[in-house]
């Protein structure tokens, strides 16, 4: 067998590159961080990129949450991400967390979000998905939109996925990293991807008593 080339014998079979045994992260002077600051400072391409991002929040976030009809005491993050605004409804009281991205379908579907529901940080919910039989490429293909109805006091933890079409009943709690792809009733606890129940939350009453959230 032919000896490898050095640049072969650094591959796998894949042609990926193998992992590098005690690599060391490189670290900067004090001098040369000061330097790198300066420049930075002075690098026209940092202020490009500065307009850049305020086009971008402009158009993610001041625009679309004009359009949406939100209640003046619900709270949304400064950095919450919205598409198609005019279709999107967020009750009183309810909390949005930060990087939540709420995109409502381009023609059609609503996203309605109801009194006091609870949004953790990066939830992601969308009203329309790309189809992908249809040809190719994907960005070419239509979309599939349906409503997305996020009942009153419901607890969407960190990082859940809400897919079109979905209803989520009152009361209801999902756990962090929940992929929701199918309706979730009144006061289901649910967890996983895709969402499965686990439970039933239960409120303890200012009387003592206990019930099932409804």
């Amino acid at each position: 067998m032919a000896d490898q080339s050095p640049v072969d014998a650094s591959r796998g079979l894949s042609g990926a590159s193998l992992p590098t045994i005690g690599a060391r992260k490189r670290s900067l002077s004090k001098p040369a961080r000061a330097l790198r600051l300066v420049l930075s400072a002075i690098d026209p391409r940092a202020y490009a990129h500065l307009f850049r991002m305020i086009n971008f929040y402009n158009h993610t976030h001041v625009i679309p949450r004009r359009a949406a009809a939100i209640h003046p005491s619900a709270a949304v993050s400064p950095d919450a991400m919205f598409s198609h605004g005019e279709r999107i409804e967020i009750a009183r009281g309810a909390r949005i967390g930060s990087r939540c991205c709420i995109w409502a379908g381009p023609s059609r579907a609503r996203v309605v979000i109801g009194e006091n529901a609870l949004f953790g940080p990066e939830v992601m919910i969308t009203a329309a998905g790309y189809r992908f039989n249809d040809g190719s490429p994907v960005t070419d293909q239509r979309m599939d939109e349906a409503d997305v109805i996020i009942g009153r006091d419901v607890w969407l933890a960190t990082r859940v996925i809400v897919l079109p079409g979905v209803t989520i009943g009152d009361g209801a709690i999902v756990g962090a990293g929940a992929v929701v792809t199918k309706s979730v009733e009144p006061g289901a606890i649910v967890v996983g991807a895709p969402a499965r129940v686990v439970g039933q939350r239960r409120i303890v009453a200012a009387s003592g008593s206990v019930g099932e959230a409804r």
